[in-house]
């Protein structure tokens, strides 16, 4: 009793410590990490949290209940309170609304609690205790609840979460994430036990599911996935669909509402999660599939049948984020547009929610200026269920631009200081990916903010490779890492030069993952950049082939191994032209990113230290593919602020 009374007391104090430290940054940004909207659309459930300074993973995370006819809102008292310790995580609503099922977990223990709550907060019930993950609870149509889950799992599910230790046998079979029912307060397996599935839909005459699935490491091949239809009974799986084309990947699965047909985006993605894409449409009594939205210069990113049964894609148009009701089947007439505007709908594990018969959607959005807030409405109009960030804002002008590179017109955007004394160091910063693209999301303090207030103006180029303009354009980098993309990105900042007052002599680069390569591939081409920040880049793609945890996602873009086609790899390994370096560069990288080792980090420091370059590395211990920890976040936010004002100020 005594050691809970100490424990608790010290939560309290490091609660109030970290306010203490926060409180000069201004409010922290409250983040909406899961929105769902309950059937008959009376209430919203979410799952949110502060993010801490530089970061977007709040490590305090409670569960809400919002009443939408008045905002009323209801927090769960949850059996561990509201510490780190606990986390709630993938809402799920009963076809009645009367009850929330949802997931607990402590982080790092890989065990899982699925718990039940009344609608009004109360009833608060445990139906099961899990070694192992557990995501994506989801209500079937005769009342069973169904789930993704791994047992015996050795780490958090995706290849962005800090990766098990490297030892024992390699070749060990993995623990697959499987279709999982809930029944009696047990769980019966809908899927085979050598098949990770990856994302599914259930089928609404309740006797199975479609789903992506591959067999072997669930991180590493999620590249490779087919489509698969599983029987719930017998837990059997049947591939009903298999890229013939290895630069196509699957994702977002979606059953029609009278069950006769799967829609599922297809296209090159270089991330799980991370989708864009084409929309297709497959028979489930068999046939080939059919592409909806060929040629459309627009990258679909989410896909779902509406309650009359019609495809809607939530898709990039260029500097737009917009829905459209696609046309299926025998039904004639262009894609229309249902809403469209320059934020952002979705972000991190939020996807838009439906209520049906009523047809209300609820959903999280922000911009570059507006901070998130969770929304109601119809798709076409939205309104504001919350006003939690309220008199948040961002310091900065926001400009949409474009420019013509080798004949392509690639977008990109340029942010402001409010006010700028003469010209303006620039800050360009490349989002990873490469299949990704930037788009107005808000940032909060951090990095963004930290700049725009010390008058710096900050690029984000959406390069060839990125989404937002159709499967070409995401598809024109394949085999020429480095070479079109980076000259999409200095004609970028030409043009960010030719809009507003910056300051050439002053320029600088960062960017994370694909962005970190891209930070450590640009100061070996030119001299143009004065300072440069690589986080958790890509040095060498020889040694990279054999060292990262996801190495299938490097087939589609180069055609072939490193083995098999060194040349290719090699002509965009930045340490093949270390000696070009000049600029002074600081890098950094969680200790245990699969996604992009920490040795690429460290072997492109250890090049430009033996160079005598200006340069400095930091690995944060315990961390994967994007630091979650706050006090790393605050420290590489240190770290990098110091760096740009050496080199530019």
């Amino acid at each position: 009793m005594g050691t809970r009374t100490n424990i608790g007391w010290q939560l309290v104090i490091a609660c109030v410590l970290s306010a203490a430290a926060h409180a000069a940054e201004g409010p922290l940004v409250h983040r909406f990490l899961d929105v769902e909207i309950s059937p008959d659309g009376a209430l919203v459930a979410s799952v949110e949290g502060d993010s801490p300074v530089n970061g977007s993973y709040p490590d305090l995370r409670e569960l809400v209940i919002r009443t939408v006819a008045t905002g009323a809102q209801t927090s769960i008292t949850l059996p561990c309170g509201h510490v780190p310790q606990c986390w709630p995580g993938s809402p799920a609503w009963s076809s009645d609304s009367k009850r929330l099922s949802f997931t607990l977990r402590k982080p790092g223990s890989h065990a899982y609690g699925v718990y039940t709550v009344g609608a009004d907060g109360s009833s608060l019930n445990k139906q099961i205790d899990f070694q192992g993950t557990v995501i994506d609870l989801r209500y079937m149509r005769d009342g069973r609840l169904s789930m993704l889950a791994v047992e015996g799992a050795r780490k958090e599910v995706g290849a962005t979460e800090a990766g098990a230790a490297v030892a024992g046998d390699l070749d060990a079979a993995p623990p697959e994430q499987r279709i999982a029912i809930l029944a009696d307060g047990a769980i019966r397996w809908a899927s085979p036990p050598d098949l990770f599935v990856y994302e599914y839909d259930a089928r609404p005459d309740g006797k199975g599911f479609v789903g992506t699935a591959t067999p072997g490491d669930g991180d590493s091949n999620w590249w490779t996935a087919k489509l698969y239809a599983f029987d719930a009974a017998e837990g059997a799986g049947k591939v009903i669909y298999a890229p013939s084309d290895i630069r196509q990947q699957l994702a977002n699965p979606r059953v029609s509402r009278d069950g006769t047909s799967v829609a599922f985006i297809a296209g090159i993605m270089s991330d799980f999660g991370s989708t864009g894409g084409d929309v297709y449409t497959l028979p489930l009594a068999g046939g080939a599939p059919t592409n909806i939205t060929p040629e459309r210069p627009t990258s679909s990113r989410f896909v779902f049948w509406n309650c009359k049964n019609q495809l809607v894609s939530e898709e990039l148009a260029g500097d737009k984020s917009q829905l459209v009701e696609l046309a299926t089947g025998r039904k004639a007439g262009q894609p229309k547009v249902l809403w469209s505007s320059a934020e952002s709908l979705a972000r991190g594990d939020t996807y838009i929610s439906l209520a049906c018969p009523s047809g209300m959607m609820a959903v999280s959005h922000e911009s570059f200026t507006a901070p998130p807030q969770i929304a109601t409405g119809t798709g076409a109009r939205w309104k504001d269920l919350t006003a939690v960030n309220k008199g948040l804002s961002t310091p900065a002008r926001v400009q949409s631009i474009q420019w013509t590179s080798d004949g392509l017109t690639v977008q990109g955007w340029l942010l402001l200081p409010e006010h700028v004394d003469g010209k303006a160091p620039l800050v360009t910063m490349v989002h990873g990916g490469p299949a990704a693209a930037r788009v107005p999301t808000f940032s909060g303090p951090g990095l963004q903010q930290k700049l725009l207030e010390r008058g710096y103006a900050i690029f984000y180029p959406n390069p060839r490779g990125s989404f937002g303009q159709g499967e070409r354009f995401t598809l024109a980098n394949v085999k020429d890492f480095g070479h079109g993309d980076l000259r999409d990105i200095l004609a970028g900042v030409d043009a960010a030069e030719k809009a507003a007052p910056i300051d050439e002599a002053r320029l600088a680069i960062t960017g994370g993952s694909y962005g970190g390569f891209m930070t450590m591939w640009a100061v070996t081409q030119t001299h143009r950049f004065k300072a440069a920040v690589a986080v958790a880049g890509l040095s060498n793609w020889l040694s990279y082939y054999g060292e990262n945890g996801i190495d299938a996602w490097m087939l589609p873009y180069f055609g072939a191994s490193v083995y098999q086609d060194p040349a290719v790899y090699a002509k965009s390994s930045p340490i093949n032209f270390i000696n070009n370096v000049r600029t002074p560069t600081f890098a950094y990288v969680g200790e245990r990113d699969i996604e992009c080792p920490a040795p690429q980090t460290q072997e492109f420091w250890h090049a430009l230290k033996a160079l005598g370059v200006p340069t400095s590395v930091m690995i944060y211990p315990g961390e994967g593919h994007g630091l979650r920890e706050p006090a790393h976040t605050e420290d590489a936010l240190r770290r990098t602020i110091e760096w740009f004002d050496r080199y530019l100020k």
